[in-house]
C-alpha cells in the first residue's frame, strides 16, 4: 500500500503534528527474539532515534519528544541500567554535534534526583550549546515520571504561592502548566507507542490531555520512516473536537 502523507506543514498548512511524543518501547523484546542480548536491543534503538530525529525535520514535525528512561525503570537490573547509561553518554558524545549543526535544540525533562554528576553536566552542556537552535526541538524525557513531575510543579507552584508571587485565584491551568518540566511547550498533537502495548506508562499525563494516540505493533529498533509516516497520516484523517462538536485546528 502507497502511503500518501502531507509534507508542507509551513506556516500556513498545519494538517500535521506539530509536536510529536513517543514511546520508544520493545527493545528489550527485539533483542530476545533474536537470541541477543537486551543491551544490543538498547543499541539499535539509539540508531532509530538518529533516523526518526531526522524524518520529523523532513516531515515538517516542529518538536519531537522521546520518553528515554522512566524513574521507574531503576527497578531494573543494575546491569541493564549501566548499559543504558553508557548508551546515552555514548549518544551525546557521538551524535551532539551532529545535532547541533543541524539545527536541533535539545530540552531534557524528569528528575535530576539520582543521576551521577557527570551525566547531569553532560546533559546540561548539550542543552546550552544547543539552546539557540531552530531547525527542531527535541525534548529528552529522562528519569521521568508523570505523576513526579506534576508533584514537583505542585511543589513549585506552592513554594510561589508561599513567597506571595501567586494568590490561590491565579492558579489556573495555564499557570499551573507552566510550572510543569515541559512549561513553554505546546502540547503534543500525536502520541506514538510502538511494540502493540496500550498504556501510557506515566508519560505525559498532563499535556496528552487531547493528544491523538496511535499504537503501533512494531518493536522500536524497526520503527522507520515509513511507519512514522503511517502514522502521521492515520493523525490527519483523526477529527480533533477538543470536547467540541466539531474539529478544531490547532494551528
Amino acid at each position: 500500500m502507497t502511503l500518501v502523507v502531507d509534507n508542507k506543514w509551513g506556516s500556513e498548512d498545519r494538517s500535521g503534528p506539530r509536536h510529536v511524543a513517543i514511546i520508544m518501547d520493545g527493545n528489550g523484546r527485539w533483542a530476545a527474539e533474536r537470541r541477543l542480548p537486551r543491551v544490543e536491543g538498547h543499541r539499535k534503538g539509539v540508531e532509530t532515534v538518529r533516523q526518526i530525529v531526522e524524518a520529523s525535520k523532513e516531515l515538517g514535525v516542529v518538536h519531537l519528544t522521546l520518553f528515554s528512561f522512566s524513574s521507574e525503570n531503576w527497578a531494573r537490573p543494575k546491569q541493564e541500567i549501566h548499559d543504558l547509561f553508557g548508551l546515552l553518554r555514548r549518544f551525546v558524545r557521538r551524535d551532539l554535534a551532529e545535532l547541533h549543526k543541524n539545527g536541533v535544540r535539545i530540552r531534557v525533562i524528569g528528575s535530576r534526583t539520582d543521576l551521577d554528576g557527570d551525566i547531569l553536566r553532560m546533559l546540561d552542556d548539550a542543552v546550552d550549546l544547543t539552546k539557540d537552535n531552530t531547525a527542531l526541538n527535541l525534548t529528552i524525557a529522562f528519569n521521568y515520571g508523570a505523576r513526579d513531575e506534576i508533584v514537583r510543579a505542585g511543589r513549585r507552584l506552592a513554594e510561589a504561592a508561599r513567597r506571595g508571587d501567586l494568590a490561590p485565584e491565579d492558579v489556573t491551568e495555564e499557570r499551573f502548566a507552566s510550572f510543569l518540566d515541559t512549561g513553554g511547550l505546546p502540547d503534543p498533537d500525536l502520541l506514538i507507542r510502538t511494540s502493540g502495548e496500550l498504556r501510557l506508562s506515566n508519560f505525559l499525563l498532563w499535556q496528552l490531555a487531547y493528544a491523538e494516540f496511535v499504537f503501533v505493533d512494531t518493536y522500536w529498533p524497526d520503527f522507520d520512516k515509513t511507519h512514522y509516516e503511517a502514522a502521521i497520516a492515520e493523525f490527519q484523517r483523526r477529527n480533533r473536537r477538543f470536547g467540541g462538536r466539531t474539529a478544531r485546528s490547532t494551528a
